[in-house]
């Protein structure tokens, strides 16, 4: 394994990770992460459930080797933009691209006959339609990979609870009252939020001199031999019931596989959602078993896991798995509250876990 460095007193983080409304994403938590571990000697970094990339980029900022990985397609893309690019930004040209219709292009109608009345308007389907066959056009896969972050991020601010998990426009559109929500975000135009997130995007963008790498496998697929490895896995309430990302943010993961979109629709879903594909990070029956194999797979790195208090398995369960393997585990509670759009126990903290020393 490669011989990392002395610890060091990281500088502030900059530049910033963009915002983001995805369901659990670190961004808010990544400096916190980052204190828990600053103290360790490390180089190579995997974060091995990537998400928002919040983790990656965090870590990336301070000089070191990330590889970002995640078996979701659109998340792939998130780390391509973000971690594994390091030169590349979209131009005022690019940005300019995206966002109009060309008369030499033929334009698909696929989210606009597909997902009439479900997520977005009419008009908001068309745009999309149009912004994807756009992108491919662009002459660089980080500037592509850069675009469907912003257009992800823009489909994401425009949705109640910034999911896909149901058939809710109607939530958008009705005449009433609102207790929740931010009809002004929902209701700015499209462009206006890519814009606003190629920005955002383009300013992440650095190079730090280090190699950066964006993997989308299975977690448990990806070969040992990082000096760290970061584990923040779909979380499964004490009910046993997962959260599971693929089902809440279909939408994007066909924005990202456009012609290939239809053939992966559950076409009996009333929202059109992909065709199910469960694993065993969703499951509270599967997910020790999973949690222990990825243990024992990464056993000669250090272990940094991600989880919440009120979860399956619980964090003094996780830390005796460790504890098999690793002479030194510590189990830091987060001292703040992390909000979660659709969370029910109000006293669930985040924890972190840090497992450390032997070989």
């Amino acid at each position: 394994m490669h011989q990392p460095p002395l610890p060091f007193n990281w500088p502030p983080a900059q530049p910033a990770m963009p915002r983001t409304r995805y369901q659990g994403s670190k961004r808010k938590l990544a400096d916190w992460i980052g204190d828990q571990v600053k103290h360790l000697r490390f180089h190579t970094v995997l974060d091995a459930f990537g998400g928002t990339g919040a983790v990656s980029h965090m870590f990336k900022r301070r000089g070191k080797a990330v590889t970002y990985n995640d078996i979701l397609r659109f998340n792939y893309v998130v780390g391509k933009a973000l971690i594994e690019n390091t030169r590349c930004t979209l131009s005022a040209d690019d940005v300019n691209w995206v966002v109009s219709e060309h008369p030499q292009l033929d334009y698909p109608d696929f989210i606009e006959r597909t997902f009439a009345g479900i997520y977005f308007t009419t008009r908001e389907d068309r745009w999309l339609d149009v912004a994807c066959r756009n992108v491919r056009h662009l002459n660089d896969p980080y500037k592509q990979a850069l675009a469907y972050f912003a257009i992800g991020q823009a489909a994401i601010a425009k949705r109640p609870y910034n999911l896909f998990h149901r058939r809710n426009l109607y939530m958008r559109t009705a005449n009433v009252k609102r207790g929740f929500g931010n009809k002004t975000t929902w209701d700015r135009p499209f462009e206006d939020h890519f814009r606003n997130f190629a920005t955002e995007a383009n300013q992440a963008v650095l190079d730090t001199g280090q190699p950066c790498l964006a993997l989308n496998l299975d977690a448990l697929d990806v070969q040992p031999g990082y000096d760290l490895v970061y584990i923040d896995p779909p979380y499964v309430n004490g009910n046993g019931v997962g959260v599971d990302y693929r089902a809440f943010y279909h939408f994007l993961e066909g924005l990202v596989d456009y012609d290939r979109w239809p053939e992966r629709i559950d076409w009996s879903s009333k929202h059109r959602c992909l065709t199910p594909r469960p694993g065993p990070w969703t499951r509270g029956a599967r997910i020790g078993t999973a949690f222990r194999s990825l243990f024992r797979r990464f056993a000669s790195s250090i272990l940094v896991v991600s989880y919440r208090s009120d979860g399956i398995p619980s964090p003094s369960l996780l830390a005796g798995w460790l504890r098999e393997i690793k002479p030194n585990v510590r189990v830091h509670p987060y001292p703040g509250r992390k909000k979660y759009a659709l969370s029910t126990n109000p006293r669930a903290r985040e924890v972190l876990i840090v497992a450390a020393g032997g070989t």
